[in-house]
């Protein structure tokens, strides 16, 4: 038991019995109080107490240890949040506060993300999108260029994720730009446009004959055998592409070798869907070097796009033939998010690999992009300074092959 007139470390007393609570560190006296009242005297070492100073209201225990002396900003450094982000700690002392708390809450929100059932890719790239920012004034206040670096690896991830998402939506905002177009559902996600303009390719470079007919012709039947070098079409399907020009165009493409067809170039004109003609594509076969690579949900999209496309209803109201239908083909694979053509550095696309594409001269162009405006393809063109402007009709958008 305690001697007379002191009381065990960390008691309380008072007068007439009342309770004070005595706190260890200043920041927790009572609102209003003064260091000296809530921090009582402590007796010089080797000091006794009085007789009888346990009675008195006025003494104060001598054995309780007086608490420790603390600088309002040290407490106020305690007081500060750290965090951690991207495996860097972030300084209690950073400054401004606000971008300390951003850069701690933002560590909190990634770890948060990954504790998540499912993904969110729109949430993710808004996370990374802040990252970017925070951590370029985090760079420009410490003058550590790897917090640079790492704000160029956090844009870029943003601009990635926001792809991953409208890939698998389709869904892409109308202009980037400006940041708030209509939302326009695509037929086709950014990889199958690219994997459409290298059917494009293909199709002008191998082509047994240049003219636009056998062209269209060699487009739309490679899309049918792109996976296994055969696939089916119909005399629908043949005269709906090349119209009165069908049978011409089949027995160029095969004396040529491009072609084989089970049997006649009639029989091939009169089948029908319940039973279509399997045509093959000797240089389309499995063991031959492929030209493209297209998984069997990518070329059912691009082949579907491009049947989507030829088959127009206001083109075919037109009666706008192969050469013209090849030009709203590259038009339509060849777009920014808002429908103009070509990509924005570039203004435009090139007159002369358009014109080389359709089997045009350069100075024709223009003829046949007319034609696309009046059957509501395009809502107006340019060839000046060897380009062709212009851009696609809303109607039109959702063919758009992103660039």
């Amino acid at each position: 038991m305690g001697a007379p007139g002191t009381a065990p470390a960390g008691s309380t007393a008072g007068a007439g019995g009342g309770i004070a609570a005595m706190f260890s560190d200043l920041g927790s006296a009572p609102a209003g109080a003064s260091a000296s009242s809530a921090r009582p005297s402590a007796s010089p070492a080797g000091a006794s107490s009085p007789a009888g100073a346990s009675s008195s209201p006025a003494a104060a225990p001598a054995s309780v240890p007086g608490a420790r002396r603390t600088s309002p900003g040290a407490a106020t450094r305690r007081a500060r949040r750290t965090g951690k982000i991207a495996q860097r700690i972030v300084p209690h002392d950073l400054e401004p506060a606000v971008l300390r708390m951003e850069l701690i809450a933002l560590g909190d929100a990634f770890r948060a993300y990954q504790r998540r059932p499912e993904p969110d890719l729109t949430l993710l790239a808004t996370l990374h999108e802040r990252k970017a920012r925070a951590f370029a004034l985090w760079a420009d206040v410490s003058g550590d260029e790897s917090l640079h670096d790492e704000a160029q690896r956090a844009e870029l991830a943003a601009r990635t994720t926001l792809e991953m998402h409208q890939n698998r939506t389709g869904h892409v905002t109308g202009d980037p730009e400006d940041g708030d177009g209509p939302v326009v559902e695509r037929l086709l996600t950014r990889p199958q446009a690219v994997h459409a303009r290298a059917v494009l390719e293909y199709t002008a470079t191998h082509s047994p004959h240049p003219e636009a007919e056998v062209r269209l012709a060699v487009l739309m039947i490679a899309l049918r055998a792109a996976r296994a070098g055969t696939g089916n079409v119909t005399g629908q399907d043949l005269t709906s592409w090349l119209q009165g020009d069908a049978e011409r165009v089949l027995e160029q493409l095969i004396d040529a070798g491009w072609l084989c067809l089970p049997g006649t170039i009639a029989d091939a004109m009169a089948s029908r869907p319940e039973s279509p003609t399997a045509v093959t594509v000797p240089t389309l076969l499995p063991e031959q070097s492929r030209p493209f690579a297209l998984g069997k949900n990518h070329r059912t999209r691009v082949s579907g796009w491009a049947q989507k496309v030829v088959g127009d209803r206001k083109l075919r109201k037109k009666r706008l033939g192969a050469t013209t239908r090849l030009l709203a083909l590259y038009t339509a694979a060849h777009t920014r998010p808002d429908g103009r053509l070509g990509r924005p550095e570039d203004g435009g696309l090139p007159l002369a690999e358009v014109a080389a594409f359709c089997n045009l001269p350069p100075d024709q162009v223009s003829t046949h992009a007319d034609l696309l405006v009046t059957a509501d393809w395009l809502t107006e063109t340019d060839t000046t300074e060897g380009q062709l402007r212009g851009r696609l009709t809303d109607r039109v958008l959702p063919l758009a092959g992103l660039l």
